[in-house]
């Protein structure tokens, strides 16, 4: 079985893909190998995929070791984007949660060195836009840690946010705002960090690959444009789209939720394409 975990693939263009997690029961026999022992599934996936959300930060502290943990099972180049906690993001006021932050960035995520990638503060469906609150919130968040430095993005659930105030925040603070491809929550994908954080929620069941190969293929072609800094011209704003500069940008592509079975193969499947279209 050391085959299984000899090679990984790079990012291609600065394109990273990935998915949610790596524990997942539907994904044995179907992602991973028969008769892999779960406490090889990160050392496995990593060698499939180029980035991995990690969801459990968001619902409780981890401690630095399990950081270290995790850093040591995956191979060089390989990063993980942290959800960041859910007490912080579901605070009545954000613009308060300077020391909840604090404790969370100073709680070991520095152990992953270079295997750390952005933080992902996900507001609530309710979280209405507050220009004020907000503002004092991008405000709180940190540049760097130990040394390390620290990159935001900001997926946000409500229909308010989308508005030239909130670019403009956005902006200013250099975070990163999600785009998501999901038909419950706003979908905009206006350009305001200096790397780009997709979120596809709309695998099916029905598709061995969780997306069909057009959808895919077009995927492949944004994400590529993202990657040059264009903003491609088939996807929603929320302002003009030709506002941010025209520089590349390292981008990550997620696939989440939906048909998640299907995930790790819509996310292989989108790294293949790239593969072949860099050739």
């Amino acid at each position: 079985m050391n085959d299984l975990f000899s090679s990984a693939p790079s990012p291609v263009h600065g394109i990273r893909t990935g998915i949610g997690g790596w524990t997942y029961p539907d994904w044995r026999d179907n992602f991973y190998p028969k008769g892999l022992v779960q406490k090889r599934e990160l050392e496995y996936a990593s060698r499939r995929l180029t980035a991995i959300e990690i969801n459990g930060t968001f619902y409780g502290a981890q401690k630095p070791a399990t950081y270290a943990k995790w850093g040591s099972e995956t191979p060089p180049g390989f990063v993980f984007s942290l959800k960041a906690p859910r007490h912080i993001v579901g605070a009545r006021a954000l613009a308060s949660t300077a020391k909840q932050i604090a404790g969370f960035v100073e709680g070991g995520i520095a152990e992953l060195g270079d295997h750390l990638g952005p933080l992902l503060w996900q507001f609530a469906p309710q979280r209405r836009f507050d220009a004020d609150d907000v503002e004092a919130f991008l405000a709180l968040l940190p540049d760097s840690v130990d040394g390390l430095p620290l990159r935001h993005a900001v997926e946000v659930r409500h229909p308010s946010f989308q508005s030239e105030t909130w670019l403009r925040l956005a902006r200013a603070r250099g975070v990163a705002t999600v785009f998501t491809d999901s038909s419950d929550y706003p979908s905009f994908a206006d350009i305001t960090g200096d790397f780009i954080y997709a979120r596809l929620m709309a695998s099916r069941e029905n598709s061995p690959t969780g997306y069909p190969g057009l959808q895919l293929d077009a995927w492949a072609q944004r994400a590529l444009q993202w990657a040059r800094g264009e903003a491609p011209g088939d996807l929603p704003y929320a302002g003009a789209k030709d506002a941010a500069p025209v520089v590349p940008r390292e981008t990550f592509v997620f696939f989440i939720s939906a048909a998640k079975a299907r995930n790790p193969a819509a996310a292989m499947a989108l790294q293949q394409r790239l593969e072949a279209m860099a050739k």
